[in-house]
């Protein structure tokens, strides 16, 4: 079973920087599919940013260029997402994801994904 704990979240104004860490104490991220979703009140959850077990990315089109998922380099229980020049737009709860296994035609699914953190909150306003 792996747990994943999301943090970070919090009130940032339009054009700012918001950095959300995704952290699990078992095991390496390395060795999954990961994700990070979002959703707004009202919304469908969407896909953020996936990232498969050889370090490749996938971005939604609505945060490519403005957003980057990483992984801690020393410690890889850490996923990050860093999100620059934020919008409104962008106000949503924010949760990541883990699988074992996620085909990249449903990296967006999230039904497909086993493991899921409690969401935190990144709210842009003026």
């Amino acid at each position: 079973q792996v747990q994943l704990a999301e943090s970070g979240g919090g009130s940032v104004r339009p054009g700012g920087s918001r950095t959300l860490a995704c952290t699990t104490s078992a095991y390496e991220l390395s060795d999954y599919y990961m994700a990070w979703f979002r959703q707004a009140p009202g919304k469908e959850r969407e896909g953020v940013v996936s990232i498969d077990r050889d370090g490749r990315t996938t971005y939604s089109d609505s945060v490519k260029g403005r957003f980057t998922v990483s992984l801690n380099p020393k410690n890889k229980n850490v996923l990050y997402l860093q999100m620059k020049n934020l919008k409104p737009e962008d106000t949503a709860m924010y949760y990541c994801a883990a699988d074992d296994w996620v085909p990249y035609s449903s990296h967006f699914q999230g039904d497909r994904y086993d493991y899921w953190g409690q969401g935190t909150q990144v709210s842009v306003s003026s």
